[in-house]
């Protein structure tokens, strides 16, 4: 879903803001939102979200505001009921963690990098 500014905010080159949606959730337990930036804003004016993608988890009940930056050369305005980004809602597993000193094999092994060979 698209995420709409609810305030006016001028992100000059090179600066990062907060700006607010005015939306606030309540995810049940097992479910995340990711906060994305949006293609065209990235394209033609080279707005950006520095933490992309951004996670809201099933206990957060604050307002949802985007980090939001100018990596363009120019100032960018940003109008009430702007889309600043998107919000995806994505299952989760909560995993128990354990510790052990040997970890199975595998074709890939340690590499790294580039080295599936693709």
């Amino acid at each position: 879903m698209d995420l709409h500014a609810v305030e006016s905010v001028t992100l000059a080159p090179g600066e990062t803001k907060l700006v607010s949606t005015g939306l606030a959730i309540e995810l049940l337990p097992g479910f995340e939102a990711q906060i994305r930036p949006r293609s065209g804003l990235a394209l033609k004016h080279s707005i950006t979200l520095p933490n992309s993608p951004a996670t809201i988890d099933p206990g957060y009940r604050g307002e949802i505001r985007v980090i939001l930056q100018n990596l363009g050369r120019e100032a960018f305005e940003i109008h009430p009921g702007d889309r600043i980004a998107q919000m995806v809602i994505a299952r989760y597993e909560a995993v128990e963690w354990m510790e052990g000193d040997d970890l199975s094999e595998s074709v890939r092994g340690e590499g790294g990098f580039g080295s599936s060979g693709r």
